[in-house]
This record gives C-alpha cells, structure tokens and sequence, in this order.
C-alpha cells in the first residue's frame, strides 16, 4: 500500500520548496499531484468573468488562469517547479487529480474545457510516470459520462495512464446528498462496462471518505460492493455535514468521531486493499502557521502509517510462522474471537503472577520468561493498551519480532468488558 500525501494546502506550487521539504522530512515518498492547485473550482466556475484573476501574483511571470485555460496543453508548465523540487528529494507521484468544477456548478458549458484539461493531465502524468488519476463524473447520467471517459481512454491508453472514478455528492437545499457515482452496485457497474468497451482494465475507482460522511454512507457497505476495483481512497476527516478536508480523528463532538472509520476500516480489510492511500488535509494544514506545519506533517504521516497497519494487520499476522501474545484480558480475548481460529497463538503471557499456569479463553498464560524459548520466526503480539511499556520490557529480555495488536476495528468484538485484577 502507497501513503500519498496531498500537497493541498502545504504547498505553493510555484514556491514549492519549503512545502516539499516540509513533506519529505516527516517521511512521505509519494506526492499526489492536484492539478486544481493552479486551475481551481472557482476560477474553473469564474471562467470568463471579472471575477476571477484579480491578483495574479502567484503565478509564473507572464502566466495567468486564463492561460492555461486558453491553452490547456500547457498545463505541465505549471507544475515544473513543484515535479523539479519533487524529484530533488526523490519523492515520487504515483497519483493525480484532475482539474473539476464545484459540485453545485452552473457551468454545463465547460465540459469541452475540462475534457481539454483532463486529456492533457493524463499526457503529463504519463510524462512523470505517474499511474493513476482521478476523473471526477462531467454528467449525471451513465450514458453521457460514458462517453467522456471513453474519450478519455485514447489518452490513458497511450500514456499507461489508469483513470479512477470517484464518488460525488451534491446540495439539497443545503444538505449533502449522495451524487453520482454513490451507489456501489451502480459504480461497479460503470467500471465494468468502461472496462470492456475500452478492451483492458484502465478504469478504476477511488473512494473519497469525506464525501462517504457527507452523505451517511455506509463504508464497509460500499467497499465491499467496489471490491478490488478501488485503486485509491481519499483519507480527510470532515464534520459530516459541510466539505472539509481535516487530519483524520480532529472533527469531533463529545470526544466522538465524526467519520465512521470503523466501518472504513473493516471494509478496506475486507476486500484486501492494496493500493493508493491518500492523505488530504488540507484544512488542517492550512490553519497552522508555517512554523507548526513541519511538526503537523510527523503527526499526518503517522496517522497515515496507523490507517495502513490497521487495514493490513492480517497481513501482519499472516508474515509470522508462529505468533504468542502478551496480556491475558479485553485485548486477547477480542483477538480469540476474531482470529484465534485462523491464527491460533501458541500461548499467552502476562504479568500477573496469579495468571500463571492458568487457562485464559482455552489457551494457556504463562510468564514472560517463556518467550525466551520461542521457535523461530514466532511473533510476539502485545494485546494490551500500555504498548510502549511493555515493549520496553520484551527488549529488555532479548526478545525480538514484537508487534502491536488493537482490537478498536476489529470484524466483531465483545461489548461487555472483563474486570482484571
């Protein structure tokens, strides 16, 4: 699985170096390229009117919106700074974007315009070897799009260019409410049929979890209906009601999450995903001052690196011959009922003496000096919230391939808890 992080919101594309650094120093490979960044939404909609254009000191010298919207097959020249400080720090792009108007557009009359933009990001992804990009819906029928995207197929095809479709919603008086794109059955659907009227698999999907939220989806649901046609997920926190893209876990109420990443994570888990991981924060990112922002970026990487293992923690287990845990309570027994058929540990330990030698959910517990004799390639897997304390104890002892468990996503656990002495 690729983290990927969206420069949205970090990075001035035609002063990218600061951003770029920022990223690659928290530990990022992968960059997304967002092709809006020089050709956004508003100006898209504005296309036209005086609206739009009135500060133009961003932009390179002699260029402005209007110029790449004159001339959409320059639109690489926008982004040479920002591939250049890329590469500089060997980060790859293995993602992209495309340029797409507001959800609540009033503009049909630039679907011409934003064909244009879409063919000549496809061309400049495959210059950079980026893979894959994300080509939100033009219409709201299948019919219509259908033809969109099979223009776009030429130019995916020559460029080894894999197109995504994404998940859309759209305001009812105010409310957000599922778009095109929406329903799982219907989404498969759609990229079945691209795939054999195109004659190979160059549609894909990726799945936006803010606009998921927005619309009250169910995410183990929709996932599990798209199966491995999701090749990307678009990783933002939001407040369920209004577009945000947030760090994951800081739109709160009470202390509760607001996006249901239980249900996210099951679903990824279930259907084996393997593929583009997003991070867009670029709300959060936004708000803190330059100076924060380096420290923000550690914090998103490893928010990153917590979604990865927990949609891969089968994977986990599956890389060890052999597995013990640590912790005879909650922990273990969620463990148990969740793969203790499938990878049934050899025994667990812990640090109640009064445990020891006893049976705990049919497995035997016993002293932690019993992981000094274990077989090879065994992996000890701590079942218990104190992590860091306990991992400082195991290599203390000498014992290696020590891993962390966390039963807070699993397919199924016990609501009722277990009093420990």
């Amino acid at each position: 699985m690729n983290i990927i992080c969206s420069p949205s919101g970090i990075v001035n594309p035609f002063r990218p170096e600061q951003g770029v650094t920022d990223i690659s120093n928290a530990g990022f490979e992968n960059i997304s390229l967002e092709f809006d960044m020089c050709c956004s939404a508003y100006e898209l909609e504005n296309y036209g009117s005086e609206r739009i254009n009135k500060d133009d000191s961003g932009y390179p010298e002699g260029w402005d919106i209007r110029s790449i919207l004159r001339r959409p097959e320059e639109i690489g020249r926008f982004y040479e700074n920002l591939t250049s400080s890329i590469r500089a720090k060997n980060i790859k792009s293995p993602l992209a974007r495309a340029p797409y108007l507001p959800r609540d557009t009033k503009r049909p009359d630039l679907k011409e315009l934003l064909l244009r933009l879409a063919e000549e990001s496809i061309r400049f992804c495959g210059k950079i070897g980026c893979r894959y990009i994300v080509v939100r819906p033009l219409e709201k029928t299948r019919e219509q799009n259908r033809e969109c995207y099979l223009r776009l197929a030429a130019a995916a095809k020559e460029n080894d260019v894999t197109i995504l479709l994404e998940n859309q919603c759209r305001s009812v008086n105010g409310h957000m409410v599922r778009g095109v794109c929406s329903d799982g059955f219907e989404a498969a659907q759609w990229i079945d049929e691209l795939n054999q009227e195109a004659g190979e698999e160059r549609f894909g999907f990726c799945m936006d979890v803010g606009v998921c939220s927005l619309c009250g989806q169910d995410m183990h649901e929709f996932a599990a209906m798209l199966g491995d046609r999701i090749k990307a997920v678009i990783l933002r926190d939001c407040d369920g009601q209004s577009e945000g893209s947030m760090l994951p876990f800081t739109s709160t109420y009470c202390g509760h999450p607001q996006t249901d990443w239980l249900n996210l994570i099951r679903g990824l888990r279930e259907i084996g995903f393997d593929g583009q991981l997003v991070l867009d924060i670029r709300d959060t990112a936004a708000a803190f001052s330059p100076l924060l922002r380096p420290r923000l970026m550690i914090l998103a990487k490893a928010t990153a690196e917590y979604f990865k293992w927990q949609i891969e923690i089968e994977n986990l287990l599956k890389k060890y011959t052999s597995i013990v845990l640590f912790g005879a309570g909650n922990m273990c027994r969620n463990y148990i009922k969740c793969y203790g058929e499938k990878y049934p540990p050899l025994f667990t330990c812990d640090n109640n003496r009064k445990a020891w030698g006893t049976a705990f959910c049919g497995i035997e517990v016993k002293s932690p000096e019993a992981l000094k004799e274990l077989p090879d390639n065994c992996g000890v897997f701590i079942c218990n919230i104190y992590y860091h304390e306990i991992e400082r104890q195991l290599k203390d002892m000498g014992i290696e391939n020590i891993e962390f468990f966390n039963d807070e996503y699993m397919p199924s656990f016990y609501f009722d808890r277990l009093k420990m002495v």
